[in-house]
């Protein structure tokens, strides 16, 4: 699928920010997924939820039957995921993603990977092999400056209108807004106050 051209990116495009609330070390149990649908980066007009399991394989298809589930998708723009990892090691495709909801999706990652680190602890996991493909299925890491540099990856979008979404949605924090506010409120829920910041 060919990436999604914006003619001119509206300061109040729809944006859903997805983040997973807290969860034990090497969990099994379930974990939330929070949604925030967001327009730009001032103005939160839905909260979204689901569930997916820790360290298991199911977040990409939870993420896909979340976004095209809710009364909002026909308004979202774009995806922003906080990283691909989810529950642990519950890893997001983000090509299928793309390809199942027809929303282009940008990754935000605070820091550049460490894809060594990632590869070693998913070699104690049998499907250690697709799931390190799916890692590498997300694609270039780029830099970008933002209130402060981020990490981002991209797909179904061009870089420079993923790197425009960015700066419109950040406002509050070096992050954006979608993503910043669903770690909050997930934060919050899980554990009954959130504490520090996103």
């Amino acid at each position: 699928m060919k990436n999604k051209k914006f003619h001119k990116i509206k300061e109040e495009i729809r944006i859903l920010g997805v983040d997973d609330a807290p969860f034990p070390h090497h969990t099994k149990n379930r974990v939330m997924l929070i949604g925030t649908v967001f327009r730009g980066g001032t103005w939160l007009d839905g909260v979204l939820r689901t569930y997916i399991s820790g360290d298991g394989k199911d977040s990409t298809e939870k993420i896909i039957k979340m976004v095209n589930g809710t009364r909002h998708k026909g308004q979202i723009g774009v995806i922003m995921l906080d990283g691909i990892t989810f529950g642990g090691f519950n890893i997001a495709n983000i090509k299928k993603i793309f390809n199942e909801t027809e929303i282009p999706i940008i990754v935000i990652m605070r820091r550049f990977p460490d894809f060594k680190k990632i590869k070693k602890a998913l070699s104690r996991f049998e499907d250690h092999e697709e799931r390190w493909e799916c890692v590498l299925a997300a694609g270039t890491v780029h830099k970008i400056e933002n209130k402060e540099p981020i990490y981002i990856q991209v797909h179904g979008i061009d870089l420079e209108d993923a790197e425009e979404i960015v700066a419109i949605s950040t406002t509050r924090s070096a992050i954006p807004e979608p993503i910043r506010a669903a770690h909050i409120i997930e934060a919050g829920v899980e554990t009954g106050e959130s504490k520090g910041s996103a």
